[in-house]
């Protein structure tokens, strides 16, 4: 083997090696705190696509990516009532996705169940208040100047528990909402989903470049 191809060799196999070290710390951390992780870093094993659309969805780096060309829903197999979903993502430039929680298996998850909506500050058209990065999509809109710029990767968490849904995005919370605190009869005509108490969790994704990992959730009682 020739120097430069020995040292390329060393190169990947010591990049593999670091890569499987933080890995393994990673799923030991979430262990250690009750966190299950949802996502193997290898394959959709626990995860079901719905209406995908292109490509759908991929496995790419130990990301879960939703690519340009992809898209569509792609839901947990398993459904949950209450829990906190933890997981990292980035973005291109005005990156589009999603979040549904508590939602049947449906290409209307904002609606059905609820989205908590994932998008880039670059997002060019004009938006409501509740279609900001973290809101609950159409329904509660959540504090902006928290979020990372294109190419950064983000940490959030969700919590839904009883009637309450908290997002909190690296660390600061930007929606705690009692969802009984919700009278318009038209939104509550227009998102019956706010009033399911378990559904499947998924990425709801918009044809736009979107990547997330480290991707747990604690069950809640």
């Amino acid at each position: 083997m020739r120097p430069n191809r020995w040292s390329r060799y060393a190169r990947n196999l010591a990049l593999a090696t670091v890569v499987g070290f933080l890995m393994t710390c990673a799923r030991l951390a979430l262990a250690g705190s009750s966190f299950v992780p949802l996502f193997d870093g290898k394959t959709l094993s626990g995860w079901k696509p719905f209406a995908p659309k292109g490509s759908g969805y991929v496995v790419k780096d130990g990301l879960l990516v939703c690519p340009k060309d992809g898209g569509g829903n792609l839901f947990t197999e398993k459904e949950f009532a209450n829990f906190v979903f933890r997981f990292e993502f980035r973005t291109e430039a005005a990156g589009n996705n999603g979040i549904g929680i508590r939602s049947p298996l449906t290409d209307e998850a904002a609606y059905q169940g609820m989205e908590i909506q994932i998008l880039d500050t670059a997002y060019g058209k004009p938006l409501r208040p509740a279609q900001y990065h973290g809101s609950i999509y159409d329904v509660v809109p959540a504090k902006r100047g928290f979020l990372k710029k294109a190419g950064e990767w983000n940490s959030e968490e969700i919590t839904a528990n009883g009637r309450r849904i908290q997002v909190k995005l690296n660390g600061t919370v930007i929606v705690d909402a009692n969802l009984d605190d919700i009278k318009d009869p038209e939104v509550l005509k227009k998102h019956p989903g706010l009033a399911r108490s378990k559904g499947h969790i998924g990425f709801l994704g918009h044809g736009s470049l979107v990547e997330f990992r480290n991707i747990a959730i604690k069950e809640l009682p």
